[in-house]
């Protein structure tokens, strides 16, 4: 009977190469994928979901999709162990994880869990501190096999009792990824995300706008998702606005639109979409309007914007001088 164990599998390139080391060593392996709304990668229209489903399909493993967004949240809100860089909970995030991987291991009859972590390629989360404190704060101790950096790590229960071997295991360490994408092109492994992967936490200015909502308390789902593309201004403490800068942009500003936004477009000329969402929006028409023929193609120094709401209904042609 074989010995089975819980593939914590993100889609990049180390959580892969993890799961076909230990997979090739003969573990059952079941994965599990979580995302959030902060995946940096958009292929398949579903993150890094894709090449998640991509490579459990190839090695013929089961494949659990977890949304733990709404959750996550939470944590951004006020990490315990604080944030990195920017704005990115890395050491909260990786004991969120590592808890909800727990759970669904016990449910599958798992003995230990498999992750892509390499010892020293994350400066927060994958030091060797971080490692011990995040399997003990998830109570997860000698169960987690970081099968890329095992060699320079203390034996896992795993190891110890020989259910895997411990001299077919690596001992890659640092922050390039070279060598893994050498292993990638040994193994096969050719279509993977960008080897560094990431999280849209740790970069500078969509942190700033999430801190944005942060102090003005309006840090949910649907505010992050406009956070996502274009340009971002708060105009008041209630009132935030943004302009699409390319036909992606406006888009997905014109899908995002909830009930009580106003939607500015651009008519007869080449221009963006701009979303305004919050309190008191009328009092604020006159800036708005300026700030989106900023961006728009003037005729005759002039731009005309069509304003649209849902509820309540509003239709209007706004002539906006620029001469």
């Amino acid at each position: 009977m074989k010995i089975k164990a819980l593939s914590l599998l993100s889609g990049g390139l180390d959580s892969t190469l993890a799961t076909k080391l230990v997979y090739d060593l003969g573990i059952e392996l079941e994965a599990i994928y979580f995302y959030t709304i902060f995946c940096t990668c958009n292929r398949g229209g579903n993150g890094c979901g894709f090449y998640a489903r991509n490579i459990t399909r190839q090695l013929n493993i089961p494949l659990k999709m977890v949304n733990t967004t709404e959750e996550y949240l939470k944590i951004v809100r006020s990490p315990k162990f604080g944030y990195g860089s920017n704005l990115n909970p890395c050491i909260d995030c990786r004991i969120f994880i590592f808890k909800k991987a727990k759970e669904y291991m016990r449910e599958r009859e798992a003995k230990f869990i498999v992750t892509g972590e390499v010892l020293g390629e994350r400066p927060m989360s994958q030091n060797l501190r971080s490692l011990k404190l995040i399997e003990k704060e998830a109570g997860l101790e000698g169960l987690v096999l970081r099968p890329l950096s095992a060699r320079l790590l203390e034996p896992t229960i795993p190891e110890k009792e020989g259910w895997v071997e411990r001299e077919k295991l690596l001992n890659l360490q640092g922050r390039s990824r070279k060598p893994q994408m050498r292993l990638a092109k040994e193994w096969g492994i050719n279509d993977y995300p960008c080897p560094a992967g990431g999280c849209l936490l740790t970069d500078p200015i969509f942190s700033q706008r999430v801190k944005d909502l942060l102090e003005h308390d309006e840090l949910d789902l649907e505010n992050v998702k406009i956070l996502k593309f274009g340009r971002y201004f708060r105009l008041s403490p209630k009132l935030k606005l943004v302009i699409g800068r390319n036909a992606e942009d406006n888009e997905r500003l014109l899908n995002s639109a909830q009930p009580k936004d106003l939607i500015l477009q651009v008519m007869d000329t080449p221009g963006p979409v701009a979303l305004a969402r919050g309190e008191e929006i009328e009092k604020f028409i006159e800036e708005i309007s300026q700030k989106v023929a900023t961006y728009a193609d003037k005729v005759n120094g002039e731009v005309k914007l069509l304003l649209l709401r849902k509820t309540p209904p509003l239709k209007e042609i706004k002539i906006v001088s620029q001469g």
